[in-house]
C-alpha cells in the first residue's frame, strides 16, 4: 500500500512480455526493461547450421571404395579431397602400426611392456579370467583381438588376472587398464557397465576416444558409428513398416465385423 503522500501512480502491467502499444511506452520510460529478444531466429540459425555441417561433412568415415561408388553422385572435386583425406590417413595409420596383435604380458615383463612402454603411447591391458566358464571375459578376448588388428597403432595387451595380481577375484574379470605416461588413466571392471556380454567394438571405440588414444573425428571410429545409425535407422523403419501392416489387418477386421 503506498504512503499517504507517496504521489506516483500505480502503472497497471497486466503482462510485460506482450507486445502492446502500451508495453512499448512503458518501455521507453524505463518503467519495464526490454523484452528480451525471440530465440527462433536463433534456433533457425542453429539448424541451418547444423544442415550445412553436416552436408559438408556427409563424406566422413566413407573409406576409398565407398568414395569410389559416389562419382555419379558427388562433385569430382569434392570427392577428390575427401580421397586425398583417406589416403593420407591410411599412410598416417600404416607409419604407426607398429602393433597389431594382442601382446601375451608376463607378471616380470609387466612393468618394462605396459607401464614404462606408455611413455610411447597408450597401453590397454585386459586382465582376463582363468576360468573357461567366464562368458565376459571371452567376449573381451575376442574384441581385444580385433581391435588389435584394426587399431594397429595401439598396444593391446592381455594377462590373466591371477598372474597380474594375487587372489584377484575372478568375479572382476574381465578387468580393462588403461595406461598412459606411466599410470593407469582407467579402468573398467567387468563388462557391466558397457554392455555385459553384448559389449561391441563401438564400447572399446568409445574407451579409445575418452583416453585420447584417438581423435572422435577418426576414420575407423566414424565409420562404425555411422553403420550403427544406419542399422538402427533400418530397424525402426522395419519396425515402423510392420506396426503399420499390423495396424491395417486389425481395421480390415474390424470393418469385416460390418460386412
Amino acid at each position: 500500500m503506498a504512503a499517504p503522500n507517496d504521489q506516483r501512480i500505480a502503472v497497471p502491467i497486466d503482462d510485460p512480455d506482450a507486445d502492446t502499444e502500451w508495453n512499448d511506452i512503458l518501455r521507453k520510460q524505463g518503467v519495464i526493461p526490454e523484452k528480451p529478444p525471440s530465440p527462433t531466429p536463433m534456433i533457425e540459425e542453429a539448424i541451418l547450421e547444423g544442415r550445412r555441417l553436416a552436408h559438408e561433412n556427409r563424406l566422413e568415415g566413407k573409406d576409398l571404395d565407398e568414395l569410389d561408388e559416389l562419382e555419379d553422385d558427388e562433385d569430382e572435386e569434392f570427392l577428390e579431397q575427401y580421397r586425398k583425406k583417406r589416403m593420407a590417413e591410411l599412410s598416417e595409420f600404416q607409419q604407426k602400426a607398429m602393433h597389431g596383435s594382442v601382446y601375451p604380458l608376463s607378471k616380470p615383463d609387466y612393468q618394462r611392456d605396459v607401464t614404462d612402454a606408455s611413455n610411447n603411447g597408450p597401453v590397454l591391458v585386459n586382465m582376463t579370467s582363468s576360468m573357461g566358464n567366464n562368458v565376459e571375459s571371452r567376449v573381451l578376448s575376442e574384441l581385444w583381438r580385433q581391435a588389435a588388428e584394426e587399431y594397429g597403432d595401439i598396444k593391446f595387451c592381455e594377462i590373466r588376472a591371477s598372474q597380474a595380481i594375487e587372489g584377484y577375484p575372478d568375479r572382476n574379470c574381465p578387468t580393462i587398464l588403461v595406461y598412459k605416461n606411466g599410470d593407469i588413466v582407467k579402468q573398467v571392471v567387468t563388462l557391466a557397465t558397457i554392455g555385459g556380454v553384448k559389449t561391441n567394438m563401438q564400447k572399446i571405440d568409445d574407451i579409445l576416444v575418452e583416453v585420447g588414444a584417438v581423435p572422435d573425428s577418426d576414420m575407423r571410429v566414424v565409420k562404425r558409428r555411422r553403420a550403427a545409425e544406419d542399422a538402427e535407422e533400418d530397424r525402426l523403419a522395419g519396425k515402423s513398416i510392420k506396426t503399420g501392416t499390423v495396424g491395417r489387418s486389425r481395421q480390415d477386421d474390424d470393418d469385416s465385423d460390418w460386412d
